[in-house]
């Protein structure tokens, strides 16, 4: 069976477990992670009923990361439901439940009680501060984290398809502040919001407690968007295959999750 984002987050968590960075990671690639959710019956419109098991006291749900490994799981043909795992952490901690994670799989099985389900949902609730600011000089990027450049480049995996260019670069702003800026070039206007708050993720996810990053959106005609090519670092996108469109899918929207029953 073929290696998946989580199986390698939680390799990499088990071979360092004192490392903060890698547990952050692990927990990014759930939320980002389309799960398969184990059903007692088949969905009816918007409300499902999860099967459930008992595990370390409390009530846990039966998820995974592929539909081949439910299946395994299950032992036959089993109702389940797809959805985001952002959508999946949404649902649970209104009904203070746990997640049991890829059972009976060696390379990624798992128990996430309620308290880290929890926690997960405060940390994909935070947003990033809006705030106006005149950038005055773009320069080269310099002394970011390997870290966050990591965290960034797999973050912005999701952003293909929603913007043509993405920049890392120094900004001095024109009341003679200065930080970072990532910049979105050419991004499709409903998607600058869940853009910024993807980049937001990506630093709280990557470890470094004293990471900040500002987000901007420009087009490419700009005089900004020139002088931002001319000096900062470029993030490959990788190339649309098929158009995906967000929350199109039952479970994927999060402002309309289905209902547990």
């Amino acid at each position: 069976m073929s290696e998946t984002v989580i199986d390698r987050a939680f390799a990499a968590m088990q071979a360092a477990p004192d490392d903060e960075a890698a547990h952050l990671a692990f927990y990014e690639r759930v939320a980002d992670a389309e799960l398969y959710l184990l059903l007692e019956k088949e969905a009816a419109a918007d409300v499902i009923e999860p099967r459930v098991i008992e595990g370390g006291g409390e009530n846990l749900v039966l998820a995974f990361d592929t539909a081949d490994r439910l299946a395994n799981f299950a032992g036959d043909v089993a109702p389940y439901v797809a959805l985001s795992g952002r959508v999946l952490v949404s649902m649970l901690v209104m009904e203070k439940m746990g997640m049991g994670l890829n059972l009976g799989v060696e390379t990624s099985e798992t128990l996430i009680p309620s308290d880290a389900i929890e926690w997960l949902s405060d940390a994909l609730g935070e947003t990033p501060d809006e705030f106006e600011a005149r950038p005055a000089q773009f320069l080269p990027p310099a002394g970011i984290p390997e870290q966050v450049l990591k965290a960034l480049d797999t973050k912005l995996v999701a952003a293909a398809g929603l913007v043509e260019q993405v920049w890392l670069c120094q900004v001095v702003y024109d009341d003679d502040s200065r930080g970072h800026l990532l910049a979105f070039i050419n991004a499709e206007p409903n998607a600058e919001r869940a853009l910024a708050k993807s980049t937001h993720e990506a630093i709280a996810f990557s470890g470094v407690d004293a990471a900040s990053l500002d987000v901007a959106f420009f087009d490419a005609d700009e005089p900004a968007a020139a002088a931002i090519t001319k000096v900062g670092l470029r993030f490959e996108l990788p190339e649309v295959v098929q158009e995906k469109i967000p929350g199109s899918a039952p479970g994927m929207d999060p402002n309309s999750p289905p209902k547990l029953k």
